[in-house]
């Protein structure tokens, strides 16, 4: 644990027990959200414990806890990060979209909904992980929206399916950059 978060305060609790001194505001799926000092945040919470507890969108998923199985994977002004491993107080002035503000007709959405190719099986086994890799797609392709079978295992590399359908989740992202192509607009 890092000394800051480790620090003593004047009342003699730790920094990470002591509540919020200051509001927390930020976009989420598009609602502006704000947390002040009595709103029960205290300096250790995760960014991924105040989306699901206090926002209540359970569509994220907490499995490690340590950053490393990407369940948790959530966009930071469009950037993919692991929602377990950002303090709630850092989420101050961003916009955060979840796999609830995701549209139905977004390209990665939908191609993953519609995997199950033969010889390469369905993207969507027990669904766990399902919307840490739709995000991490998602923001992926917004980067590189023509990429490689060999560049999107690279970007999916720090995210865990435990049912193993790693090749499946790998053509769902192909076939959202060719719907991305397709549809002549980054969604």
């Amino acid at each position: 644990m890092s000394e800051a978060r480790t620090a003593s305060t004047a009342e003699g609790l730790s920094v990470a027990d002591a509540g919020l001194d200051r509001a927390i505001r930020m976009r989420v799926n598009g609602s502006w959200h704000e947390f002040g000092p009595a709103s029960g945040i205290g300096g250790s919470m995760t960014l991924a414990w105040l989306l699901r507890e206090k926002l209540g969108l359970t569509g994220l998923k907490v499995s490690c806890d340590e950053g490393a199985c990407g369940a948790c994977t959530v966009l930071r002004d469009g950037k993919a990060v692991l929602s377990c491993m950002i303090l709630a107080v850092e989420a101050d002035g961003h916009e955060f979209p979840t796999i609830e503000g995701l549209p139905a007709d977004d390209p990665v959405v939908e191609a993953f909904a519609e995997q199950c190719e033969s010889g390469h099986g369905t993207a969507l086994q027990c669904g766990y992980c399902t919307p840490g890799f739709v995000l991490t797609a998602r923001a992926f392709l917004n980067e590189n929206p023509s990429p490689s079978l060999a560049e999107i295992k690279e970007a999916l590399s720090g995210n865990i399916c435990r049912c193993g359908c790693y090749q499946a989740i790998a053509q769902a992202v192909l076939k959202a950059a060719a719907k991305i192509a397709l549809r002549g607009r980054k969604a």
